[in-house]
């Protein structure tokens, strides 16, 4: 019996060392687009993680300031913030000291493990219902997701939560360069957060935006999206980082806005005929066809209809 268990010991030992050793770098090349003065975005494959992509399909972006850099949303694993830092190594020498987190999924904030590794001191910010979900276990639930997807691609990867709260109305100046926080309830989830960034003229849109790719609604609300994507064009902004996707003007966010609230109208006008979610997408489908060709469209656009539906009959009663 000891000998059993002696053994048993040695193997379930050496399962644990296989299961935490560090997957891989990524094999891709992803460089950094300049999208304003002293403002870079390295824009991720638009597709869900995969073994392919080794979970990277997020927009990790990074500011330049006098007091050092400024990281958002460094990524989906410690891999992909090891590349945005490589890639942040290839142009300065100066320190991170600051990472922004936009909201608890993890393809956006994994990453803040090696930013951490690299820098200890460094301040990361997040809403606080993100900490809150993260200490709840949203975090381990996201290192499950991504392993799975990724088939161990994200290996290595552990959590690491903000430790500094942010919330609506918060500035941080960091280098002269002021982010102000911008959080208005539940939006793609109740943790999100938007940055502008009024001396570049720059507003980075975290989940609130997709452009040329779908996202998820599960967490979210269509009229609390709208309503801050509303918001995000108000601000003054001429440069809009949407979370997957590429950088553009007003547009990426203007898309998605109009996605969801065609959406959103033509499931409550069927609602109000007494026609349950199934038999209105069909019926919805011709009013979409201006995105039919972004990404996951085909596999999201029912979830977004039952989920408008499931909003529209709440606000009915």
């Amino acid at each position: 019996m000891r000998i059993f268990l002696s053994l048993f010991l040695v193997w379930a030992f050496a399962g644990q060392v296989v299961a935490e050793q560090k997957a891989p770098p990524l094999k891709a090349a992803y460089s950094p687009q300049k999208v304003a003065d002293g403002v870079f975005v390295i824009h991720g494959p638009k597709g869900v993680p995969s073994p392919e992509n080794q979970g990277f399909m997020n927009n990790p972006a990074f500011v330049m300031t006098a007091d050092g850099v400024v990281v958002i949303d460094p990524g989906s694993s410690v891999q992909v913030g090891e590349m945005v830092l490589a890639q942040i190594r290839e142009m300065t020498d100066k320190p991170v000291v600051a990472v922004f987190d936009t909201h608890v999924h993890g393809d956006h904030w994994l990453g803040n493990q090696a930013i951490l590794e690299a820098f200890p001191k460094v301040k990361i910010y997040a809403h606080p219902k993100m900490m809150e979900r993260v200490e709840q276990g949203a975090g381990a639930h996201w290192l499950e997701v991504m392993m799975d997807m990724t088939k161990g691609a994200t290996a290595g990867t552990r959590v690491v939560s903000a430790n500094s709260p942010v919330d609506e109305g918060s500035v941080i100046t960091i280098g002269e360069v002021a982010f102000h926080v911008l959080h208005d309830g539940k939006s793609h989830t109740d943790t999100d957060i938007m940055l502008h960034l009024p001396a570049k003229g720059v507003i980075f849109l975290g989940d609130n935006a997709g452009y040329g790719r779908m996202l998820r609604l599960n967490d979210g609300s269509f009229l609390g999206n709208i309503k801050n994507l509303n918001r995000a064009l108000a601000s003054g902004a001429r440069v809009f980082v949407p979370g997957h996707g590429p950088t553009a003007g007003a547009e990426a966010a203007t898309e998605y806005r109009d996605y969801l609230q065609t959406v959103y109208d033509g499931v409550k006008e069927y609602f109000e005929e007494d026609l349950s979610d199934f038999e209105i997408k069909p019926r919805l489908l011709p009013r979409l066809a201006r995105w039919k060709d972004w990404t996951d469209f085909d596999s999201l656009v029912g979830s977004h209809v039952s989920l408008a539906y499931l909003e529209v009959e709440a606000a009915a009663f």
